[in-house]
């Protein structure tokens, strides 16, 4: 009785409800998506659909540079890292301006 206290682990080591890929998505659909978020994160909230896109590439290669690279995982992560630069770069410039526009000791009154 005890010598067949678990076999069944030994010949089918996961179970029927794990048979799913342990990667999670798949890899190409992982860089298509960060690409067409890099894409439209130029046009709307770029500082959000840029780091999506750099997280999506990211994983989409693998979470490491070695090994071969899926072109639109590349291109998320790139046009990502450009998008969320350019936010920040945008944000940065429109608070500059609006402080001189509204703070009355910038303004000379001579």
């Amino acid at each position: 009785m005890m010598a067949s206290f678990g076999q069944g682990t030994r010949r089918h080591p996961r179970t029927s409800g794990r048979t799913w890929s342990r990667s999670g998505p798949d890899r190409a659909t992982l860089g298509i998506i960060g690409a067409i978020c890099a894409v439209a994160g130029f046009f709307v909230l770029g500082i959000v659909l840029g780091p999506v896109a750099m997280v999506c590439g990211w994983l989409a290669m693998g979470r490491s540079w070695a090994g071969s690279r899926s072109v639109p995982a590349l291109i998320a992560l790139v046009l990502g890292a450009i998008d969320t630069l350019l936010a920040v770069i945008w944000l940065a410039g429109a608070g500059a301006m609006g402080s001189g526009m509204l703070c009355p000791a910038a303004r000379d009154t001579r």
